[in-house]
């Protein structure tokens, strides 16, 4: 069945061929044959007006270089990874990363802010014996009363969004988000904190 069909299309190809070549033979040979032979003869002309001995040289060269570029070793070839052999960051070396990016915006202040949140939130629990504590419950405790502006800095690093501070001039005009507190002032108090409890 498929072969009849085959049959089929091949014979109407070749009719409408025929049936065509009459009518399109100037178009054909004016648009196609042409050009094609006035190509072919300046390429001759071309191969004929170039010295022979020329014509070696390249020949010789294509051939020594593919000879050079089988024999070559595969590393040469093969671009190598200028990470490859980089070693990983450490947390202090990305921390410290982390710390430089916060001048390009609110969503690199949030993550240092998280991070020391998140920090505030695991010493709290220690401190009261590892009880329940909801990660929404305001950062105070016993021996641990922050100024209204880091307990608001850790908070909303802890459960809140850098998407609520965009850095605007129309925030700005409004004044500092909680984002913008000194990074130090949050450790000082924290390394305050610690040195307490392991008291």
């Amino acid at each position: 069945m498929k072969e009849r069909r085959l049959w089929w299309v091949v014979g109407i190809v070749l009719t409408l061929t025929f049936v065509l070549a009459f009518p399109l033979r100037e178009w054909t040979q004016r648009a196609i044959i042409t050009p094609l032979a006035v190509i072919l003869w300046v390429m001759n002309l071309f191969y004929r007006s170039m010295p022979q001995l020329l014509w070696w040289v390249l020949l010789t060269t294509l051939v020594i270089v593919m000879v050079l570029g089988s024999l070559a070793p595969p590393e040469i070839f093969i671009p190598r990874e200028r990470d490859k052999n980089k070693p990983p960051l450490g947390p202090v070396e990305s921390l410290s990363l982390e710390i430089k990016k916060t001048r390009d915006g609110a969503y690199f202040k949030w993550m240092i802010a998280n991070r020391l949140g998140k920090l505030a939130y695991q010493m709290l629990l220690q401190r009261e014996g590892g009880e329940k504590r909801s990660v929404f419950a305001p950062l105070v405790g016993a021996d641990w009363q922050p100024s209204a502006g880091l307990r608001k800095y850790l908070e909303v690093g802890l459960h809140g969004s850098f998407a609520e501070y965009p850095v605007s001039e129309q925030a700005s005009r409004r004044g500092a988000s909680p984002l913008d507190l000194e990074i130090q002032e949050a450790v000082e108090f924290l390394e305050e904190r610690l040195e307490i409890n392991s008291r």
